[in-house]
């Protein structure tokens, strides 16, 4: 019980050594670490855990900010009194990470983000993060409806806040990234059949156990659509934090550029060059903002750098936790 009617889903793969916990990206359970934890137990203790609204764990109405989904990590650390462990986390578990490391760096020996950094994970002013930027000005604008001193909260936005939001916008060259493709009903004939379509689309197969975890099935057992339901996904993405101080030692491994798989978007080479840009601007920002970062970058791998590159992020992880402590 992580919060009041609240229960998460905790994974132990045993192991010998100091505490490991890994935490999944948006959409997936712990199961998805299923073929990588066992990789790590000879020299740790791992854990993995499936946060709210996902695989096994509850489905609450409410709950997501990246602070509260922090707060239930810790909430596990608490029950299984783990002493310092090193977090481990993929995608968007790098606000998560961000929001244990900035409130209380003593709780943990060291982050490891995958994939994860970001700007959920850390906020560069000088770029922004649209979604958490667009957020606040939101709440701004729905502010100014409500006070009792209009002058005032009009003045903030015509001084501040539509600045600081224009500057933003201006630095921004977002490149829409259509939905990619749906499994058909013979991909969804089985979990072999599906564990091969995402081999085909995404380039890497899941554990089974994992899509076990997060799709609904049919009566005679075969997957069907995504349990989570899609507001969940909404409510976290919805519940970001400005995170610019994360005053504990972390490694960082990211695709740079990403692989987008074989069915990957089909974009121009223009929009190509402008996503890989991007995406090695934010990393390029987390190095520089956050000091106690080494920064691996892997070009041309998968967003699933664990199960894409397992080899490489195996020795890094190992490489970094033997530095703590």
């Amino acid at each position: 019980m992580v919060d009041r009617d609240v229960q998460v889903e905790v994974l132990d793969w045993g192991g010998s050594g100091p505490p490991l916990v890994l935490l999944s990206g948006l959409g997936n359970s712990a199961h998805v670490f299923d073929d990588f934890a066992p990789r790590l137990t000879a020299s740790h203790h791992v854990y993995g855990i499936t946060r709210r609204g996902f695989g096994a764990s509850s489905v609450p109405a409410a709950g997501y900010t990246a602070d509260r989904l922090g707060d239930d990590v810790l909430a596990v650390l608490t029950a299984l009194k783990l002493d310092r462990p090193v977090l481990v986390g993929h995608s968007i578990a790098g606000e998560e990470l961000s929001s244990i490391g900035s409130r209380f760096p003593d709780r943990v020996a060291g982050l490891v983000y995958l994939e994860a950094t970001y700007g959920f994970a850390y906020y560069d002013s000088a770029k922004g993060y649209l979604p958490i930027d667009v957020r606040e000005l939101h709440d701004q604008l729905d502010q100014l409806l409500h006070t009792a001193d209009p002058n005032r909260v009009t003045q903030e936005l015509l001084n501040v806040d539509l600045p600081a939001f224009e500057r933003v916008l201006r630095q921004q060259t977002p490149v829409p990234l259509p939905p990619g493709p749906s499994p058909t009903a013979s991909d969804l004939a089985s979990f072999q059949a599906l564990g091969d379509w995402f081999a085909r689309v995404r380039g890497l197969r899941f554990p089974e156990a994992e899509l076990r975890a997060v799709r609904t099935l049919t009566e005679d057992g075969r997957p069907r659509g995504q349990k989570a339901p899609p507001w969940v996904a909404a409510a976290i993405n919805a519940g970001g934090k400005k995170f610019t101080k994360i005053p504990v030692p972390i490694l960082a491994i990211c695709a740079v550029p990403q692989e987008l798989g074989p069915a990957g978007p089909d974009l121009s080479a223009a929009e190509r060059a402008t996503l890989e840009a991007n995406q090695a601007a934010q990393v390029d920002a987390f190095e520089h903002g956050v000091p106690s970062a080494h920064v691996v970058r892997l070009p041309r791998v998968n967003h699933y750098v664990f199960i894409s590159n397992e080899k490489e992020v195996l020795r890094d992880i190992e490489q970094f936790t033997k530095t703590l402590h």
